[in-house]
């Protein structure tokens, strides 16, 4: 992703953080279980009775965690309560929800060992995650990093002329600072950080970029675009003809190139190396396989027109969006990553996963929810200050995903699972 400098400049300080580089090494270090000991796994994953569900629940209470409502034992939500998150509502849908673990994350805000919670009615998917977890988590973890943070929204303006409109780009370009002033007027927990402009004939495009705190942000950056728009029709030397909110090009919702380059939500990066032996007990396949398989998916991806090339993230992040209360609509732009497979130096396996607009949040929206603030709860990112921790959870958990399905795509049992734990029976 090329950036700017004094974008390079703030994600060097807050990666930082008042540490040096060289201690930011070490926390994004694997941390074997001869240094910290692997906490015990989900109790009776293979069991899908009553009986192992109280177990998995009881696992649950013993680590302080209560989930009356994913447990279907808490009173309905008065429907009062949902008001800003449903209109006409009738009742609740659900999903069924599993979860994995421990996963061990290394991470700049997420660091120790986390269980997960996936909502799907896919058979097989919860039990490959899980499989992935096990086994990022006995190479000693996956290191991961957050770096840009930024939302979009881009407001469109329509004038009558090609000067006209460059008049107004060239303005608007030196006013980011009374833009920033006017966002500030809507929100205490964003605040607008960037801006460009594009000119298209006589239309311009400002993309406004914002970072919306531990929010989600896209009401925050709905709001704020509109002050700003407020101002610019106030005081515009050139006033446009006509002008919308949303221009289509903010990537809301929907995968492009432009968010693949820039960010929209957090860039996650995450890392892991594992050994030829965990490699072959676990997945029960090789390295080269597994690095002739990426070699091969790569090169379909590209030619399928594929913007970012990976196997199945958009999967694990649907369940996690699902069971935690994010905009599901987003796995849009955040299923857009690149998955990496090569072979060390010592005949290991080198994965890693770039995910540039990964959208969550761990306040407002959807995570108020009932079951979405247990679901947080879960995984340790309820409430202010998770939002980075969360994106860096979700990240080490897809990375394991990603290793599960090409280790069973190249031992042979990708069919044979989806045949076991995908169907009830004969059809």
């Amino acid at each position: 992703m090329p950036i700017s400098k004094e974008q390079a400049l703030q994600i060097i300080q807050r990666l930082s953080q008042g540490e040096s580089i060289e201690a930011l090494v070490k926390r994004l270090a694997p941390v074997p279980e001869s240094e910290r000991p692997f906490p015990p796994e989900v109790p009776s994953p293979r069991d899908a009775t009553a009986e192992g569900r109280m177990r998995r629940l009881e696992f649950l209470r013993a680590r302080g965690v209560e989930v009356p409502h994913l447990a279907g034992n808490a009173a309905a939500s008065d429907p009062a309560t949902l008001a800003g998150n449903v209109e006409q509502y009738v009742g609740m849908t659900q999903v069924p929800t599993g979860l994995i673990g421990p996963l061990r994350v290394n991470g700049l805000h997420a660091h120790g060992d986390f269980y997960v919670p996936i909502a799907t009615t896919e058979g097989a998917l919860v039990a490959s995650y899980h499989r992935g977890a096990r086994l990022v988590t006995q190479a000693g973890g996956v290191s991961c990093l957050v770096t840009a943070e930024q939302v979009q929204r881009a407001p469109g303006f329509l004038f009558d002329s090609i000067a006209d409109a460059a008049h107004f780009a060239a303005w608007a370009t030196g006013e980011f600072e009374a833009f920033r002033a006017a966002a500030a007027t809507r929100t205490s927990h964003g605040a607008l950080i960037d801006l460009q402009v594009q000119v298209q004939s006589r239309n311009v495009y400002l993309i406004l970029a914002y970072h919306t705190g531990d929010a989600a942000g896209q009401n925050m950056v709905t709001l704020c675009t509109h002050a700003v728009c407020e101002d610019i029709l106030a005081r515009a030397p050139v006033r446009p003809r006509s002008w919308f909110l949303e221009s289509n090009m903010s990537g809301d919702k929907k995968a492009t190139v432009l968010s693949f380059l820039n960010t929209r939500g957090r860039r996650v990066m995450a890392e892991v190396k594992l050994p030829r032996e965990l490699v072959e007990r676990v997945l029960h396949t090789t390295p080269e396989r597994m690095c002739e398989y990426w070699r091969l998916s790569f090169i379909g991806g590209v030619q399928s027109g594929s913007i970012g090339v990976s196997g199945h993230i958009a999967n694990g992040l649907a369940g996690i969006f699902l069971a935690t209360g994010q905009d599901v609509a987003c796995v849009s732009e955040a299923s857009v990553g690149v998955t990496v497979m090569e072979l060390t130096e010592d005949g290991g396996l080198y994965c890693s996963l770039d995910l540039p607009n990964l959208i969550v949040g761990t306040v407002g929206g959807g995570t108020r929810m009932p079951t979405a603030a247990e679901c947080l709860c879960i995984a340790e990112c309820e409430g202010a200050g998770k939002a980075a921790k969360l994106a860096e959870i979700v990240a080490a958990a897809l990375l394991g995903g990603e290793l599960s399905i090409v280790g069973a795509l190249c031992a042979g049992h990708f069919a044979r699972a989806h045949e076991h734990l995908g169907r009830r029976g004969p059809v």
